[in-house]
């Protein structure tokens, strides 16, 4: 039996528990970790009040880090002890073990809880800068830019030759100056501080965010075909904007290649906030309060690398 997290019934993170389950098993090209950290997202705490999945009770998590100490069949790119990290489709990684269907060797310079940070936010921008196509030479806005997701949009598009203006509150406009993006800040007159930065606008937008521009980004990229988001479903079926999801093309293709970006200093990995696995609940308020850089993990078991 293992220590994982779950919750039998909807409500406030008070619903949180730390109960025994069964050891899982790797199926065939999976593998199974012992978690050393555990990545917490925003649909923990949208899971954990109702807002998902209907089904109960629920286990948490689909990002992780750790050492390998089974192998399913047909797994030959990694051994049992390699430290990896990836993701567990099944929701079930906030756990003492746990089976990822994608994973990756850890970047040599990250430890567990770096690593356990990435998974999600890399696929997420990498998907949607593929689906709104960026290529060397655009101009591209990124709405939301200074979170773990929209941070890591801006960096993968500066390390495909793009233009980045980004928006973010006035707190974190050094902090995308720092990563090579021109940043404005988001609320009324948007597009005007824009057009300042870019006359003509933007070829392309992508909008991380969901705060309700997708208008503004429609005006300044010159139409709905030229914005994506990753946030707004109901923005997106007004307005005709392209609403990128999981089921539209996952892009676990990152995973193998975010070290190389890392080692070479193209990428810089979101700052990270830990909590042990038993301060839960804590995770879930700090996540629902919303306004975080920092991306918040869970760590679990024995954290020497």
């Amino acid at each position: 039996m293992m220590k994982a997290a779950r919750f039998s019934q909807f409500g406030g993170p008070e619903v949180l528990e730390i109960v025994d389950l069964p050891d899982p098993h790797p199926g065939p090209s999976q593998v199974r970790i012992a978690v050393r950290a555990a990545g917490v997202s925003l649909s923990d705490w949208k899971k954990r009040k109702g807002l998902m999945d209907p089904e109960l009770p629920q286990t948490l998590g689909y990002e992780a880090a750790g050492v390998v100490d089974e192998l399913g069949a047909g797994v030959t790119d990694v051994a049992v002890g390699d430290r990896v990290f990836g993701v567990c489709p099944d929701g079930a990684a906030q756990a003492e073990l746990a089976v990822l269907s994608y994973y990756a060797a850890i970047p040599t310079s990250l430890d567990f809880a770096a690593a356990a940070a990435l998974p999600a936010a890399i696929e997420t921008a990498t998907r949607a800068l593929d689906q709104v196509g960026v290529k060397s030479g655009s101009t591209l806005l990124i709405n939301g830019a200074s979170g773990s997701v929209g941070s890591a949009a801006v960096q993968f598009a500066m390390a495909r030759g793009v233009r980045v203006i980004g928006t973010a509150g006035p707190g974190s406009q050094d902090y995308l100056r720092s990563l090579g993006a021109e940043p404005v800040t988001y609320g009324e007159g948007l597009v005007d501080r824009v057009r300042a930065l870019a006359p003509d606008g933007v070829d392309l937008a992508l909008d991380v965010a969901g705060s309700g521009v997708l208008p503004e980004l429609i005006e300044l990229a010159g139409g709905p075909e030229h914005v994506v988001t990753v946030a707004d479903f109901a923005g997106a079926q007004k307005y005709g904007v392209r609403f990128s999801r999981g089921d539209s093309g996952r892009a676990f293709h990152v995973l193998a290649e975010i070290g190389e970006l890392i080692e070479s200093g193209r990428f810089s990995p979101p700052h990270v906030r830990t909590f042990p696995l038993a301060e839960i609940a804590e995770a879930h308020q700090v996540s629902e309060a919303g306004h975080v850089r920092d991306k918040l993990v869970l760590l679990v078991g024995d954290q020497l690398p």
